[in-house]
């Protein structure tokens, strides 16, 4: 059984570059959660409106049901952005296989992320409610958070490490990497 990763954070974190080259630096499949909205969710989002947990419950099944669907190891780029939300996800996959990256940056840099990347459904403008949402992994939750101020080959290096002291770690105990500073 391989690793299940699910590379978390806010819109313009950069969670579907990192996920993409960590999933490849892994040799395993990769998925966009962003490819799994329902047509209603990306309106919606594209009009300016955030998802409430309503819209967001039958989406991350749908996310849940990929990740129960590769038991041999996966990464999937998904905003997970409340433990329930996490909770929700693990309930599709056995014991502990399940781990979370989390993205994180300030406002500034996301708000610059964002506004290199014209086109996507998600606008800008709904930044303010996704960091309001945002629940940092908490205790008993596996997973680790990742600076992405530096670079993407920086970024996948640290989840690689990130995802190594996971797997030294005893069961359920968070890690954190930052670029490769431990808090």
């Amino acid at each position: 059984m391989g690793e299940l990763v699910v590379v978390m954070g806010v819109s313009g974190s950069g969670k579907s570059t990192v996920g993409a080259a960590l999933a490849q630096r892994l040799r395993v499949p990769y998925a966009d959660a962003d490819d799994l909205h329902s047509p209603g969710n990306v309106a919606k989002m594209a009009a300016g409106e955030p998802l409430d947990d309503d819209d967001r419950y039958p989406w991350l099944e749908e996310v849940g049901h990929w990740l129960g669907d590769h038991p041999d190891g996966g990464v999937m780029s998904c905003s997970a952005l409340k433990r329930r939300y996490r909770d929700q996800l693990r309930r599709h996959v056995p014991g502990d296989q399940l781990g979370f990256v989390h993205l994180e940056a300030s406002p500034e840099v996301i708000r610059r992320r964002q506004a290199s990347r014209p086109g996507h459904f998600m606008p800008g403008s709904l930044l303010d409610s996704q960091l309001s949402t945002l629940e940092p992994l908490g205790p008993g939750e596996r997973g680790f958070a990742v600076d992405v101020a530096q670079g993407v080959d920086a970024c996948v290096e640290a989840c690689v490490r990130g995802l190594a002291a996971l797997a030294d770690t005893p069961s359920g105990a968070p890690a954190s990497d930052h670029g490769g500073e431990n808090r």
